[in-house]
């Protein structure tokens, strides 16, 4: 047996799994939020992470439809960020699994990937885009620029901006810069946007490599209540063609966007469900919403 098939044995065999438990737990629940069981993208379960025997993520346990928008929420320490290192391949747990399907609804060995055994750049390939708290665009470049690079992937900066680009590929531009609300932005060095503006073209270098599944962290921090709003509608205009996770604090932008809550708390799930039902759970209201967190 090769090591391929081993791996997508595996995986598939997690998934099954995963699913089992999944249609288990959510045949015997009573929620408006109950989600179907098929069609899952992510599968993450038993993840385990210490640094210095402190124990950031402790047998986290989560699975993630395809197009749904998932927000994770939680104190400082609860886990976040380490959950989507780990995820990402930035950081190996000392246990667990976790397993990412690009076409749910084509399950095959070509698409079904264990992402512990993946590399940073092999995870984005797979069809993971992750956008961090502060944006990290180019600012010396212009907006459309920005795009083409991250477009370009690995290629280097000169080679991609001296080759040029084809009429799909700036058809491609242009249709990213209209969902991103940046048309008008489009020739201006990115350093003089505001600070929501990088936000939205950081995810529009996300989208410019066409990933499956989008990882946001903090997206709405710093921005101002109209930038807040577009990226309301930004989100709600992604949710569906693109699955989506989001680390926030923000509670009503949350309420805004978000099909389903998570709460983290010392590494494990807290709680998890509407937002209704998790901000009226008497564990969250003591570990995380009842408490001035700044976080």
């Amino acid at each position: 047996m090769s090591p391929l098939t081993k791996l997508t044995q595996g995986a598939s065999a997690a998934l099954t799994k995963g699913l089992n438990r999944v249609e288990h737990k959510w045949h015997h629940a009573n929620s408006a939020s109950r989600p179907h069981a098929r069609g899952m993208m992510l599968y993450a379960e038993d993840l385990t992470v210490s640094f210095d025997g402190f124990k950031a993520l402790n047998n986290l346990t989560f699975y993630l439809q395809a197009g749904e928008l998932r927000c994770f929420i939680g104190p400082n320490g609860a886990g976040k960020t380490t959950m989507m290192d780990v995820l990402t391949g930035r950081t190996r747990p000392d246990s667990g699994n976790a397993f990412f399907c690009s076409d749910p609804q084509h399950e095959s060995p070509d698409n079904l990937y264990n992402l512990l055994q993946m590399d940073e750049v092999a995870i984005v390939r797979a069809g993971i885009g992750r956008k961090f708290q502060k944006p990290s665009v180019i600012e010396s470049l212009s907006v459309g620029q920005n795009l083409e690079l991250a477009g370009a992937c690995n290629k280097t900066v000169r080679g991609t901006l001296k080759r040029g680009l084809d009429s799909a590929e700036q058809d491609y531009i242009c249709e990213i810069l209209q969902k991103i609300r940046l048309s008008s932005r489009a020739n201006v060095l990115a350093g003089t946007l505001s600070h929501g503006q990088k936000q939205w073209l950081e995810i529009g270098m996300l989208l410019i490599q066409r990933p499956r599944l989008l990882m946001l962290d903090e997206p709405a921090a710093g921005m101002t209540p109209e930038e807040i709003e577009l990226s309301i509608e930004l989100l709600h205009e992604l949710k569906g063609r693109h699955t989506i996770m989001v680390i926030e604090h923000d509670m009503a932008f949350i309420r805004a966007i978000a099909d389903i809550v998570t709460v983290l708390c010392r590494g494990q799930v807290l709680a998890e469900g509407t937002m209704d039902e998790v901000s009226s759970n008497p564990a969250v209201i003591e570990a995380y919403l009842g408490k001035d967190d700044d976080a």
